[in-house]
């Protein structure tokens, strides 16, 4: 089985208090940091186990994960397996970064996601850890959420990072962008027009549930992270007999998680090699007012 992962434990804290984030500076009790640990170790038991797979994984936690040793334990010991095709994380890169080349991780295996937060961390101080980043040979992607207030941070972070780098952009949930505004967070994400507007994709065919899954720290399987029925459990093997090819049955899909799976998108080409980590195909091609990959606007809905 080649299988797609989106693991998101109990872990809901995070050290930034984002405006449009539910989960900003919440603090997790003790109690709940121990079972996140607990279930992110039984879940990396689990996937270290499946040596007749090829499983890609990506951890989609709540809260910031990287500030935990457990998710750089796990990130670690899974990049070194050879049935682990890629482990990748989403971060807002406030943890140190040295980690990534003193643990022993393999960095042909590992990925990160980064998401600069202005207002939440200096921008020297991000802009250094991408650099470094970039030094230590780790593959990554950077992205900021398109509200106005960001669009000037956005186009000094463009410019000052490697061509190399893809800088993406996600629409402002429940943002509705006049063509100007799109056209300016085109011109730095040449694939903004995928994240602005939602997806329809109710009835369509979609790789979530077959070759795609969701599971929560119980090892509850679901088709993704937005549909709420169960598929079985991960750890009885019970999700197994679930998988097959599967229709959406919401009306949209307006997040990237979510409809980058969507057959009747052409992001599995667009994203070759990268679906997980975000990072487009031919990462050259990133650099400002260039395309990147076949951008096929008739799709685009």
């Amino acid at each position: 089985m080649d299988l797609t992962i989106l693991y998101r434990g109990p872990l809901a804290s995070c050290d930034y208090d984002c405006p449009y984030c539910p989960f900003a500076k919440r603090r997790d009790s003790s109690g709940r940091l121990r079972a996140d640990r607990a279930a992110l170790e039984r879940f990396t038991e689990w996937a270290t186990a499946q040596t007749g797979d090829r499983l890609s994984v990506l951890f989609t936690p709540w809260g910031e994960g990287l500030v935990r040793s457990w998710y750089r334990r796990a990130l670690t010991e899974l990049s070194r397996l050879p049935h682990i095709r890629r482990v990748a994380i989403q971060t807002n890169l406030s943890c140190r970064t040295d980690w990534l080349t003193e643990s022993g991780a393999d960095l042909g295996t590992l990925a990160l996601w980064c998401t600069y937060h202005p207002g939440q961390t200096p921008y020297d101080r991000f802009l250094a850890k991408c650099r470094d980043l970039t030094a230590r040979g780790v593959r990554f992607s950077v992205g900021v959420v398109g509200f106005p207030e960001h669009l000037e941070e956005a186009r000094r972070l463009r410019a000052a990072l490697p061509s190399e780098v893809y800088l993406w952009v996600n629409a402002a949930e429940g943002r509705t962008y006049t063509d100007a505004e799109a056209a300016q967070w085109t011109a730095l994400d040449p694939l903004f027009p995928y994240s602005r507007h939602p997806h329809r994709s109710a009835g369509l065919p979609c790789r979530t549930g077959e070759s795609v899954i969701s599971v929560d720290g119980d090892g509850t399987v679901r088709r993704c992270h937005f549909v709420r029925a169960g598929l079985g459990n991960l750890y009885d093997g019970s999700y197994r007999r679930a998988l097959r090819p599967r229709a959406c049955p919401l009306a949209t899909c307006d997040c990237h998680i979510g409809y980058v799976h969507l057959e009747t998108l052409p992001l599995y080409d667009v994203f070759a090699g990268g679906v997980l980590e975000r990072i487009p195909r031919g990462p050259a091609e990133a650099s400002q007012g260039q395309q990147i990959g076949p951008l096929r606007l008739d799709v685009i809905t």
